[in-house]
């Protein structure tokens, strides 16, 4: 078996490895940050669907309503 090299540590190398890092959490953050964002438009979404739902219903009532005092 081929002994590993040894990693030689210097300036540059390490600025690089701290740069990798620092992208990758930004990565996470921008991650989590995303999935915040998502789960808040689903719940808007909902919201909209159900605002949706009842200014049809208050519709639909309305018609019914009508057509109740008009029928005999």
């Amino acid at each position: 078996m081929a002994a590993e090299t040894p990693r030689f540590l210097c300036a540059p190398g390490l600025k690089i490895e701290h740069q990798e890092r620092m992208a990758e959490l930004r990565f996470a953050q921008l991650n989590q940050a995303l999935g915040k964002i998502e789960a808040t438009m689903e719940r808007l979404e909902k919201r909209l669907w159900l605002t949706v739902y009842g200014v049809v219903a208050v519709i639909l009532a309305t018609a019914v309503q009508s057509l109740v005092t008009f029928a005999p």
